[in-house]
């Protein structure tokens, strides 16, 4: 029977073995990590991430092939293929800083996976490392090898949070990287074994070590800008008072560019497009690339500018003050169906509103008061590092009040801000809501997911990222 361990329970590691197991119900299957809570978690009822359809796929599979364990040691002993599923934050110090991935958990886990192996193991990277880190953990392995042989696979993830099992159970492509060698070749040749159980062969790709871990970078990096590009617009939407819906519409279908990732909204989150493309310049920069390291800077950077000009429409809009004033912040997620918070615009609004001193009340179905608490007391970067090395208890923010319902967010509010389409906010009754807010009263819409016209029936001033503006706002610029 073939052995599979993963190591890392997270947003990644959890799903794909889970997937793994039900469709190979003769490989044995471990995920290990060395958060106890986080294993527990994964035993019980209540899984540690919101993933639709994943609690099915783990109640099928676990106990019978598929097991969360905390004894790391034992089963990557016995493992015949070790998936390393670690965090590859960006570092917060020392060379590279505020732009390099930490390879420290990875390295921890090569040097463990050297200290107790026993057999020979094809090691397989599933994190987003930079270009290369193949190498780094080739080199650590073989020189505490004590005769044992190791084959290092690049297996990169494109799963997207909210879709990860149909992307798990259906994916455009699997990606396997090797060495172009006998035994890189035969070491790729096992793992792809494992994914034709259920992938068809002409989706499972083949490449050289270094074009999949570059693959997985670029393709986050186009797709984070596809996603600046229409929001750049979308600011030319409202100075010109073209519809960016419209706009996004008609250029969706050129099928040279396709519809998908043209929706403007306050900005991405998430953990991999800002980490990957400042991996990329970082990796750019290394090699002495300049112009197109600041090439993909220019994508975040346009990211931040969206984030910033949100906030300075709404503050613009209400009398240029939020102080003291209620706002409702209605999502919190960086988008729909899921409860991750990492790197979400919100977080980014959310400071900027309480630097005015606003006062915030938060309703999002899937995010806890705790975690929102958490993010918006931490320091950049500081959500990717494990949570013994995040501020313990978080300091409560005064100013802000996390509530279990949109209707309650939203009482005597002066403004009410969409920050994540959730598809309960489409079917929110807002004549009820506008009839216990503040007067004026405003929606911000940072999603696109309101009808404005609807809206300004009821008697809403209302803001909507690339829209034409209201009559209200003409007479009050953001100033950016």
């Amino acid at each position: 029977m073939v052995k599979i361990c993963c190591i890392g329970a997270g947003y990644v590691g959890g799903p794909t073995m889970a997937v793994i197991a039900l469709k190979c119900p003769s490989i044995e299957v471990a995920v290990v990590d060395i958060s106890v809570a986080r294993i527990n978690a994964w035993n019980s009822d209540q899984l540690p991430i919101y993933e639709p359809g994943l609690d099915e796929v783990v109640k099928q599979c676990r106990g019978k092939n598929l097991f969360f364990s905390t004894d790391i040691e034992k089963h990557v002993s016995e493992a015949d293929i070790i998936f390393v599923s670690v965090n590859t934050p960006t570092k917060t110090q020392g060379l590279g800083a505020g732009k390099a991935a930490d390879l420290t958990y990875w390295e921890s886990a090569a040097r463990m996976i050297a200290d107790v192996s026993k057999s020979n193991k094809i090691v397989v990277e599933k994190s987003t490392v930079p270009v290369r880190t193949a190498e780094a953990i080739e080199k650590i392995l073989t020189h505490n090898s004590k005769g044992i042989k190791y084959q290092i696979l690049s297996n990169p993830e494109f799963l997207a949070e909210g879709t990860a099992i149909q992307d798990l159970f259906n994916p455009d492509r699997v990606l396997i990287g090797g060495r172009e060698t006998p035994e890189g070749q035969k070491a790729i040749q096992a793992l792809k074994d494992v994914y034709a159980h259920w992938v068809p062969e002409d989706r499972i790709i083949c490449t050289n070590l270094w074009s999949a871990e570059l693959s997985k970078l670029a393709a986050n990096a186009f797709l984070a800008q596809r996603i600046s590009s229409v929001n750049a617009m979308s600011a030319l939407c409202e100075a010109t008072g073209a519809d960016v819906s419209q706009v996004s519409h008609a250029v969706g279908k050129d099928s040279r560019i396709g519809p998908k990732f043209l929706n403007a909204s306050v900005g991405f989150g998430g953990s991999c497009f800002q980490k990957d493309i400042l991996n990329l310049v970082y990796i750019c920069e290394c090699n002495g690339l300049t112009e197109v390291a600041s090439y993909w800077k220019q994508v975040i950077k346009v990211n931040d500018y969206q984030k910033n000009r949100f906030v300075n429409r709404i503050v613009s809009s209400m009398f240029n003050t939020v102080s003291g004033k209620k706002i409702a912040v209605l999502g919190f997620a960086f988008k729909k169906d899921t409860g991750d918070t990492r790197e979400t615009p919100a977080i980014d609004v959310c400071k900027g509103l309480l630097g005015d001193k606003a006062r915030l009340s938060i309703y999002d179905p899937q995010v806890t008061d705790d975690q929102i608490q958490r993010d918006l007391s931490m320091n950049k970067f500081d959500w990717d590092h494990p949570v013994h090395l995040q501020p313990m208890s978080p300091t409560t923010v005064k100013q802000v009040s996390v509530v279990w319902d949109a209707y309650e967010a939203t009482k005597d509010a002066h403004g009410l801000c969409i920050l994540t389409e959730w598809d309960e906010f489409k079917t929110l009754d807002y004549q009820r809501i506008f009839d216990n807010m503040q007067k004026p009263a405003f929606v911000f819409d940072g999603r696109s997911i309101v009808n404005p016209e609807k809206l300004r029936e009821i008697g809403f001033i209302v803001y909507s990222i690339g829209k034409p503006l209201d009559p209200w706002l003409r007479d009050m610029p953001a100033v950016a």
